[in-house]
């Protein structure tokens, strides 16, 4: 993988980290994501689970990309 793509990768896997979490909390603090009795609404499931699966790829694809750059400054070694 080149230097640029491991870089691309890190860099999205930290921006897709920011982005989310302050989706997480705009969606927390959302009035369609509660219910009267307190209870989250179907809105609030749907984008939790989007959220959540968004966190686990971000970090995936982040940890990717910092595992192609660390290989290859053991190359450059």
């Amino acid at each position: 993988m080149s230097r640029r793509t491991s870089i691309f990768l890190t860099a999205f896997g930290v921006w897709s980290w920011v982005i989310w979490i302050t989706f997480a909390k705009n969606l927390w603090d959302s009035d369609r994501a509660w219910a009267a009795d307190g209870s989250p609404t179907g809105y609030f499931i749907v984008h939790a689970v989007l959220t959540v699966v968004s966190f686990v790829l971000g970090t995936v694809i982040g940890v990717i990309g910092w595992r192609g750059l660390k290989a290859r400054r053991r190359q450059s070694a």
